[in-house]
């Protein structure tokens, strides 16, 4: 299924731009080597999230590539559930690239809550992506449907 959205500001936490000294490398530095550890491909990919807002639609997870449970990534943080489900997207040139919806569990994730119609996309780093332009995701309806 493919779906168009709009490249959204995001808390800048996972990539580090909020200034958040708890986490001066972002959220994603501490996270991404133990996702690697996991069995999650990710070498080479940008350490932040690229926020698609989907508005009107909203995403409901179905089936995720992998979910890792109780994944203690900060001594100061509760332990959190993440699922990965893997999709292409693109930006403006339109040129697909094999990424990851990253979906921190919200019943487990305790602070930087997104928009129920944003999704948040980890992948290599993209030339031209930022704030209000458009992104396609093609996503398998086995692993996540859109409603309004």
């Amino acid at each position: 299924m493919l779906i168009e959205g709009r490249v959204m500001r995001g808390h800048g936490v996972a990539s580090g731009r909020a200034g958040d000294e708890r986490f001066p490398a972002g959220t994603l530095g501490l996270q991404l080597p133990i996702f690697e550890s996991l069995g999650l491909k990710v070498d080479g990919f940008y350490h932040g999230t690229i926020n698609v807002s989907l508005a009107p639609l909203v995403p409901q997870p179905q089936q995720p590539l992998v979910t890792f449970r109780d994944v203690q990534w900060h001594p100061g943080c509760a332990a959190e559930d993440f699922s990965f489900f893997d999709i292409q997207v693109a930006g403006p040139d339109r040129v697909p690239v094999s990424a990851f919806i990253y979906w921190p569990h919200p019943e487990t994730k305790p602070e930087h809550f997104q928009d129920p119609h944003v999704v948040e996309v980890l992948a290599p780093h993209l030339e031209d992506v930022s704030e209000g332009l458009p992104a396609w995701l093609w996503v398998a309806p086995s692993r996540m449907i859109f409603k309004r």
